[in-house]
């Protein structure tokens, strides 16, 4: 049975590393017979989250932006693939931003099971990607049906189009394929 996979690619740069492992990933999880839908907060207008919790009043954010539709899309999907580029030992501001204005969605009946963390740092070692596990497996673990499924990770890759020939991108596609 087909799958909704929603991709959310937190990359400030268009074809940057993180948001390329993600399309290596959505080419994996088409050939599985999945539905898939990208989007990059790039080309979205996000503001951050006011606290004010209004959301779990009325069911969305009060703030009228792009965030609202993300949020209803990921409300929607049966799998989440969040896809960033490491910062400081952590998800990318956009990322955090996004994931802070999908707070309507801890209320609501939300579809997802599993989701998936793509990511990419200049550093390399294998501990580079920790913090934003955490930071990811912290928001998973407001919803008790959602699981963190996978985690791929690319260290090594810096400038615009690095992660060319990267194994990562391999370990991405089948990721995706497996998805039934």
């Amino acid at each position: 049975m087909s799958k909704r996979i929603l991709v959310i690619s937190s990359s400030p740069r268009k074809g940057g590393n993180s948001d390329t492992l993600a399309d290596w990933f959505i080419q994996g999880a088409r050939s599985a017979g999945n539905q898939v839908e990208k989007v990059n907060l790039v080309d979205l207008s996000l503001n951050f989250c006011r606290g004010c919790l209004a959301c779990h009043k009325i069911g969305h954010c009060v703030i009228g932006d792009d965030a609202n539709t993300v949020a209803e899309k990921m409300g929607q999907a049966d799998v989440l693939v969040f896809a960033t580029p490491v910062y400081y030992y952590g998800m990318s501001g956009q990322m955090k931003t996004m994931l802070d204005r999908a707070n309507p969605l801890y209320t609501d009946q939300y579809q997802f099971r599993d989701i998936y963390l793509l990511a990419c740092a200049a550093e390399d070692e294998e501990n580079t990607v920790e913090g934003t596990v955490h930071g990811v497996q912290g928001w998973i673990d407001c919803f008790e049906k959602a699981r963190l499924a996978g985690t791929v990770f690319a260290g090594g890759v810096s400038a615009l189009g690095e992660i060319q020939g990267h194994p990562a991108l391999q370990k991405a596609f089948e990721m995706g394929k497996s998805i039934q």
